[in-house]
């Protein structure tokens, strides 16, 4: 059975950001107030599309693994946040990088899309239908957020990342996995004005995010730990066997609650929740990448993740990392130049927001 090597990881993050302070002056809170409560310090905006997020950060990847991307067999896009729903976001993605012929997909698991994402194309490898496959996530989560409402406003930020996979005989890469949904609860973590269930013929308003933060946290350090304890099992692993803990970077309390109950020490624990805060899909990819780039990955290190999303959606995964932690190969690509603040950005979204609020 061929093994779904990574040979190739890349990153995109926006230039403009809003800081804690900032966020202050657009709904009622203090950096303290959000530092304590979910480790965040700074969020990042996007100027541009998820696609062209994505399209940045796939061609970094792609230099770093120095391949041809007319080569690539598969490009899979972890998103909640699309450009387009019809036509799929990833076509316009394999466009951007020249991955002529290749298969085109969106998958969205929400938070959890990154290692969903990674074991869908994992597996195709595996079956001898794909050679390479470029798995992104890329997301815009400040376009959801009501920034009327301090719950949503202090959490979210944008960003992207990239790996690309591909097939070798020696074990590495993705070699143990587990996902699942809690549908039972989905109601307590969801936006409920937007999809095809509304009457579009009236108008919508901004989005309504929704979350139950209290009930999130207890099910998402149940859920994650539970599902790494699987892997573990799975892999025949034990906790002193990894290297690295890469957490989806929703809440730093979350995170340190995981890292007790796995009791892994904190050198062993990526964290950057507090320069982007939480980019969905994209924070595991976006955490990867810089864990290399830190040295925190090493040429065989094991990496558990996991992740915990809407849906409610989870996932772990045992990651055995190849030999390569440089790249092959360094992309130029980059974002266009962005000439607005992250306030201004969003300037007319709190307007909207704030004059839809109920009085």
């Amino acid at each position: 059975m061929p093994y779904a090597h990574i040979t190739g990881w890349g990153k995109c993050i926006p230039p403009a950001s809003i800081s804690n302070d900032e966020i202050s002056e657009i709904v009622d809170t203090t950096d303290e107030w959000i530092t304590t409560r979910t480790g965040i310090k700074s969020r990042r905006v996007s100027h541009v599309s998820t696609a062209e997020l994505a399209t940045v950060a796939a061609k970094h990847a792609i230099a770093c693994a120095g391949i041809d991307p007319k080569d690539i067999d598969l490009v899979i896009l972890a998103t909640c946040t699309p450009s387009t729903v019809v036509a799929n976001t990833a076509s316009q993605v394999q466009k951007n990088i020249g991955a002529t012929g290749a298969a085109a997909m969106d998958t969205n698991a929400a938070c959890s899309g990154f290692l969903y994402a990674l074991q869908a194309a994992t597996a195709q490898i595996q079956a001898g239908m794909i050679k390479k496959a470029v798995v992104i996530a890329a997301e815009r989560m400040t376009w959801y957020v009501n920034w009327a409402r301090r719950d949503s406003a202090v959490l979210f930020g944008d960003g992207a990342g990239a790996v690309i996979l591909e097939a070798a005989d020696t074990p590495a890469g993705l070699l143990g996995t587990k996902t699942g949904c809690d549908s039972e609860d989905r109601d307590i973590l969801h936006i409920t004005n937007f999809g095809s269930d509304l009457n579009k013929y009236e108008p919508i308003g901004p989005s309504d995010l929704l979350f139950e933060g209290r009930e999130i946290f207890k099910r998402a350090v149940k859920g994650m730990s539970e599902a790494c304890d699987d892997v573990l099992k799975q892999a025949d692993l034990s906790l002193d066997d990894i290297n690295v803990l890469v957490p989806h970077q929703a809440n730093l309390r979350i995170i340190q609650a995981i890292q007790h109950r796995l009791k892994v020490p904190d050198e062993k624990v990526m964290v950057n929740i507090g320069e982007y805060g939480n980019t969905s899909a994209a924070t595991i990819a976006i955490a990867l990448c810089e864990a290399v780039e830190q040295g925190l990955i090493k040429p065989h290190s094991n990496i558990m993740s996991a992740a915990f999303g809407a849906g409610l959606t989870w996932a772990a995964s045992y990651i055995k990392w190849g030999e390569r932690v440089t790249p092959i190969s360094v992309s130029d690509a980059a974002l266009p130049p962005c000439d607005q603040t992250g306030l201004e950005l969003v300037a007319p979204a709190v307007k909207a927001c704030k004059e839809a609020e109920p009085s």
